[in-house]
C-alpha cells in the first residue's frame, strides 16, 4: 500500500488544526503520518490519532509558507506528500483517493475544496452536516467528471489541497524559499513544475472541507508582502503575478504598479477598505472577483459624473 505523509502549516487556529487531525483519524486508508509545520513558538495539544503527529518549529518574522512546506517535505518518510492547510478537514475518501491517483499519475494532484459556514464546525460536526451546507468557491471550478484531468494553465495551481510524489517534489526543488508572508510562493511553484514539464491536474475526489474564519479578499491585511512578492516573481520570471489583487489594489487608491516601474504603495489600507473586503459569518468565503466588480463599477459611475 501506498504510505502517504501528510503535511500541514500551522500558525495560531489551534481548534483548526484540531478538526484536521480529527478528520484524518476518519480515514478510510489511515496516513502514515501528519507532520505539522509549526511557524509559532509554542507547539499544539492536539487530539489522539491513530498514526504518528510530528511537530516541527519553522519560525520567522513573517509567514514562512514556502520553507515550512520544504522543511516537512523533506522531513517525510511517504511515498507521496498531501498537503493540507490547516483549516481544511480531509473527507473519509481523501487519503485513499489520492494514493491511487499518485499511483497512475507523476505530478501535481489538486482534490476538490468545499466551503463551509460559520458555526459548522461547532460541537460535535459530521460530514452530512458539512455535505448540506458547504459551498464551492465561485471562483474556481469544479472537479472534473472523474479520474484526472490535466490544467494546461499553471496558474490553475492552489495550495489549499493538493498531493505529489515525495520523489518528484524534492526533485522540482520545491518551493522558493525567498517568498515570504502571504501570496505568490504557490503562483511560483506551479510555474516551476510548468518549466520542469510536471503536469498540473484536478483530480475527482480528494475532497476537504475549508473551515470558516474571518478573511479579506482581495488581501489587503497583507499588501506589503503582496507588493514584495509580486515583484520578486517579476524579478525572476519577467512578469508580475497576483495581477487580479494588484488590480483590486489600484481600484481602491493603495497601490500603484504601473508596469516597469516599482511598485508604490501610496497608502495604508483604511476602516473602509477593510469592510469592504471583509468577509462576513454568513459567508463560506471571501470573494475577490465580486469586490473587483463593485470597485470597477463605481470607477464607471465616477468618470460617468465627471463626463457629465
Amino acid at each position: 500500500m501506498t504510505q502517504i505523509s501528510v503535511v500541514t502549516l500551522a500558525k495560531g487556529r489551534a481548534e483548526h488544526l484540531a478538526n484536521v487531525v480529527r478528520g484524518l483519524s476518519r480515514q478510510t486508508q489511515l496516513p502514515a503520518e501528519l507532520i505539522v509545520a509549526v511557524m509559532q513558538d509554542e507547539l499544539y495539544d492536539l487530539p489522539e490519532a491513530p498514526f504518528p503527529v510530528r511537530q516541527m518549529r519553522v519560525v520567522a518574522e513573517e509567514l514562512p509558507l514556502a520553507a515550512a512546506r520544504n522543511a516537512a517535505a523533506r522531513s517525510a518518510t511517504g511515498d507521496v506528500l498531501v498537503f493540507l492547510d490547516i483549516d481544511c478537514i480531509p473527507a473519509p475518501g481523501l487519503i485513499a483517493d489520492y494514493a491511487r491517483f499518485a499511483g497512475e499519475f507523476d505530478g501535481l494532484l489538486m482534490g476538490e475544496v468545499m466551503y463551509l459556514p460559520g458555526g459548522a464546525t461547532a460541537g460535535e460536526w459530521s460530514y452530512d452536516e458539512f455535505a448540506a451546507v458547504a459551498q464551492r468557491h465561485s471562483d474556481r471550478r469544479g472537479p472534473p467528471p472523474e479520474g484526472v484531468e490535466v490544467c494546461a494553465d499553471y496558474r490553475c495551481f492552489w495550495s489549499l489541497n493538493f498531493a505529489m510524489r515525495r520523489a518528484t517534489f524534492l526533485a522540482t526543488g520545491g518551493f522558493d524559499e525567498r517568498y515570504f508572508g502571504y501570496g505568490g510562493e504557490d503562483t511560483d511553484f506551479g510555474k516551476t513544475l510548468d518549466k520542469a514539464g510536471v503536469q498540473i491536474a484536478w483530480i475527482k475526489g480528494g475532497l476537504a472541507y475549508h473551515q470558516y474564519h474571518p478573511h479579506h479578499m482581495p488581501p489587503v491585511h497583507h499588501i506589503d508582502s503582496v507588493v514584495r512578492n509580486a515583484e520578486l516573481f517579476e524579478r525572476k520570471w519577467g512578469y508580475r503575478t497576483m495581477g487580479h489583487w494588484l488590480h483590486a489594489f489600484r481600484l481602491m487608491g493603495l497601490v500603484d504598479d504601473a508596469p516597469g516601474q516599482p511598485i508604490r504603495i501610496l497608502r495604508r489600507p483604511a476602516e473602509a477598505d477593510f469592510a469592504l473586503t471583509g468577509q462576513q459569518s454568513h459567508q463560506p468565503y471571501a470573494n475577490t472577483a465580486q469586490v473587483i466588480r463593485l470597485l470597477e463599477a463605481n470607477a464607471a459611475r465616477a468618470e460617468s459624473a465627471v463626463a457629465a
